[in-house]
C-alpha cells in the first residue's frame, strides 16, 4: 500500500511542534501527558470533548470522573506503537495532529486538536476511528 503524502505532511516550521505534541500522545496514555487526573485536568481546555473510536462522545466532565475510578493504560507499557504522525496548522494558535496507533490487533487514526495557551498546550478535541481495512484513497465495496 502506499500512503499519499499529504496523509503525513508536516510544514518544516512545524517540525518542533510535532517533536513536542507527539510526546503526548495518545492523550491520557502517556506520562508527559500526566499521569493523574489533577494533570489531566490541566492538559485539557475547559470546552474538550471526544468522539471514542466506539462512536461515542465523551465529556470533559466525564473523562475526569471515570479516571477518578481507574487511570488509564500507559501506552508505552502496554506496547502500543504510534505511526505516521503529521501537523497541521488551523489557526494562529491551533494545530491539527494525526496518527495511526496499533494496539496489539486494533489498529485506529486517531486526530487530536491542540491549542497553544500561556499554560502550554490544551487538547480541544480528539478522535479515534477503527480502521477495518488499512487501506487510503481506495473506494468502499458498493452496499
Amino acid at each position: 500500500m502506499t500512503t499519499h503524502k499529504v496523509f503525513t505532511h508536516t510544514e518544516p516550521d512545524l517540525l518542533p511542534v510535532l517533536d513536542e505534541l507527539r510526546r503526548l500522545e495518545p492523550i491520557f496514555h502517556t506520562t508527559e501527558f500526566g499521569t493523574t487526573p489533577t494533570d489531566f485536568q490541566r492538559r485539557m481546555s475547559p470546552g474538550y470533548w471526544e468522539v471514542g473510536a466506539s462512536g461515542r462522545r465523551y465529556s470533559r466532565d466525564f473523562i475526569l470522573s471515570n479516571f477518578e475510578q481507574t487511570l488509564p493504560v500507559d501506552a508505552r507499557a502496554a506496547g502500543w506503537q504510534a505511526s505516521g504522525h503529521a501537523l497541521q496548522r488551523l489557526g494562529p494558535q491551533t494545530v491539527l495532529l494525526t496518527y495511526n496507533l496499533q494496539q496489539g490487533p486494533r489498529f485506529t487514526r486517531r486526530a487530536t486538536i491542540w491549542q497553544n495557551s500561556p499554560e502550554g498546550w490544551l487538547v480541544v478535541y480528539h478522535q479515534g476511528t477503527i480502521v477495518s481495512a488499512n487501506e487510503d484513497d481506495v473506494a468502499p465495496p458498493q452496499s
